[in-house]
């Protein structure tokens, strides 16, 4: 009996992990396959990681909020806690989303037509004096490439427009679709 349900164990555990494993999967699938798509201007930062090959570190317009755009700060905070932001995209006439206003955790309202909610994250420690720019992560700073391409397209970055296809799920999540130069996509993320 002790082998049989060391056997059984070991095979519902298994079941767990690849359940697990399907469940991230099918949910990057799914903001990919559905959610809203915007167009993010980017600027590189560094081009290599040993472990998992070429990459662009991406750092987008979004990423720097003026705190004067955060909408509910409240009178008795001085500076940030660690959690939530929501920023609210809209289109620009260049074909570019920019951020139109913010939240510290969720928004009060849901997204309209033409726009977007997008959730990032907010370290501690940000300023809130009208003239202070905060730094907001969205889970969407590194953008892989095939080896060797990375240092190639990091230099081009600096001297043309390069923008990042997202997709934003409706609650906030986001993943990359694509790498675009100019209107041209350079690189796309399989759905699996």
């Amino acid at each position: 009996m002790t082998g049989r349900k060391l056997i059984a164990s070991a095979v519902v555990l298994a079941l767990l992990q690849i359940g697990f494993l399907g469940w991230i999967i099918a949910g990057r699938a799914a903001i990919l396959r559905g959610g809203t798509e915007v167009l993010l201007k980017v600027e590189p930062v560094d081009p290599r990681d040993l472990l998992r090959g070429d990459y662009v570190f991406l750092s987008y317009e979004i990423s720097r909020l003026p705190a004067s755009l955060i909408a509910n700060i409240p009178a008795d905070r001085a500076s940030s806690a660690d959690g939530p932001v929501t920023v609210r995209l809209g289109k620009d006439a260049d074909g570019y989303w920019r951020a139109r206003t913010a939240w510290l955790g969720k928004a009060p309202t849901p997204a309209a037509g033409g726009e977007v909610d997008i959730v990032g994250h907010l370290s501690a420690g940000w300023t809130f004096a009208p003239d202070t720019t905060l730094s907001a992560d969205y889970g969407i700073e590194r953008f892989y490439l095939p080896e060797g391409e990375g240092l190639a397209i990091e230099q081009d970055m600096r001297v043309r427009p390069f923008g990042v296809r997202v997709a934003v799920a409706n609650d906030g999540r986001a993943q990359i679709k694509g790498l675009m130069d100019g209107d041209r996509m350079l690189f796309e993320e399989p759905l699996y």
